[in-house]
C-alpha cells in the first residue's frame, strides 16, 4: 500500500493504514501470497526470505491472555507466506509455544521448523535434541543448528547420522557475535553444512567480509539474525522520515527498509526478525514482496544509516 515517502511512518502508523488489526483474530489461514523465495543451495528447496525468530517473544506461559497475541502472529505469518520459524531450547518455552499454537491453528505441517543444540558431549546433545523434537511435536525436524559452535564437532557427527536416518532434514551452525566470525569461517571452510546463521544488518555488516562470501562459495544457506541490530536501528531513526526514493523498492516503513537491505544480499537466504505483535509482523512481511535493491541502491541505503 502506497504511503507518502516524505511522511514519518512509525511501525504502528504503517499498520493502522495497512490493515484493521481487529479482524486478525478470526481471520482464517489463507493460501500463501506470492513472496520472494530463495533456494537452499544443498537441496534446491525454496523458502521465503522473511522468517520468524522466537527469542524472548514466544517465551510465555500457558495462559490464554499471554498466548492469544502470539497465535495471531503465527496465523498471520503463514497467511502472508511465511514458513521458517527459528527457535531454541535456550529460549525458554518458545519451542513448546510454537508447536502448541501451530497445532491449534492447523498449520504445523506448513512450517519449516528450525532449532538448535547448545550443550557439551554427545549424550547431552542427543537428549537436548530429542527434547526439542518432543516440544516441537515432530519426529523429523527441518533444521538443527549447533548454537555458537559449542562442541560443534561432536554435534555435527550426530546430526550427520540423523540426516542419513531421516531424523533431521538439514544441519547447520550459528554464531551471533562478530568476534567469532573467524572461527565460524574456518568451520564453514572445513565442514559440509546446509545452513549458517549469523548476525547481519545494515548496522552490523561484518558478515559481508568473510562469512557471506564463504557461504556462497561453499553453497551454504544463510539465516540472518538480529536484522534490526536488536532494535537499535529503530532508536536511530525514531522521528525521521524515510528517504523519498525508498518507494522505488517498495518500502513503506523503516522495518521494510532494514529488512530489504538484509535479504537483498545474494548470499542471504532468510532473515528472522522476532516479534510478539501482529502489527509488526505484517510490517516485516512486506519486505518479502516487491522489488529488492541492487548494489547501487544498497550502497545508498547504507549511507543513509551511516549518516544518522
Amino acid at each position: 500500500m502506497a504511503t507518502p515517502a516524505a511522511e514519518p511512518l512509525s511501525r504502528r502508523g504503517f499498520l493502522a493504514v495497512a490493515l484493521g488489526s481487529a479482524a486478525l483474530a478470526t481471520r482464517p489461514v489463507a493460501a500463501n501470497p506470492v513472496t520472494i523465495q530463495r533456494p537452499i543451495p544443498s537441496s534446491g528447496e525454496s523458502i521465503p526470505v522473511i522468517g520468524l525468530g522466537t527469542w524472548r517473544t514466544l517465551d510465555v506461559g500457558p495462559g490464554a491472555s499471554e498466548r492469544a497475541p502470539l497465535r495471531d502472529v503465527l496465523r498471520e505469518f503463514v497467511n502472508l507466506g511465511g514458513r521458517l520459524v527459528d527457535s531454541s531450547p535456550m529460549y525458554g518455552r518458545a519451542e513448546q509455544v510454537v508447536a502448541d499454537l501451530a497445532v491449534e491453528l492447523g498449520i504445523h505441517k506448513r512450517l519449516f521448523l528450525a532449532t538448535k543444540v547448545w550443550t557439551s558431549g554427545r549424550d547431552a546433545g542427543v537428549r537436548q535434541m530429542l527434547e526439542s523434537s518432543r516440544r516441537l511435536r515432530t519426529d523429523r525436524l527441518d533444521l538443527i543448528q549447533v548454537h555458537n559452535l559449542l562442541d560443534w564437532r561432536t554435534h555435527l557427527a550426530t546430526l550427520r547420522r540423523w540426516k542419513e536416518q531421516g531424523t533431521v532434514r538439514y544441519l547447520g551452525v550459528t554464531q551471533y557475535t562478530e568476534g567469532a566470525h573467524d572461527e565460524l569461517t574456518r568451520v564453514l571452510q572445513a565442514e559440509t553444512v546446509d545452513f549458517v546463521q549469523v548476525n547481519y544488518s545494515i548496522a552490523e555488516r561484518g558478515a559481508e567480509r568473510r562469512i557471506l562470501p564463504v557461504a556462497a562459495e561453499r553453497r551454504v544457506a544463510v539465516i540472518a539474525n538480529r536484522p534490526f541490530a536488536e532494535a537499535q536501528l529503530f532508536s536511530r531513526v525514531r522521528g525521521k522520515a524515510l528517504p523519498p526514493w525508498a518507494a522505488e523498492i517498495g518500502c513503506a516503513s523503516w522495518a521494510q527498509f532494514f529488512l530489504k537491505f538484509v535479504v537483498s544480499h545474494p548470499a542471504v537466504t532468510c532473515a528472522i526478525p522476532a516479534t510478539a505483535k501482529v502489527t509488526h509482523l505484517v510490517d516485516n512481511m512486506q519486505a518479502g514482496v516487491g522489488p529488492l535493491p541492487d548494489e547501487p541502491m544498497r550502497a545508498r541505503m547504507a549511507r543513509v544509516v551511516a549518516d544518522l
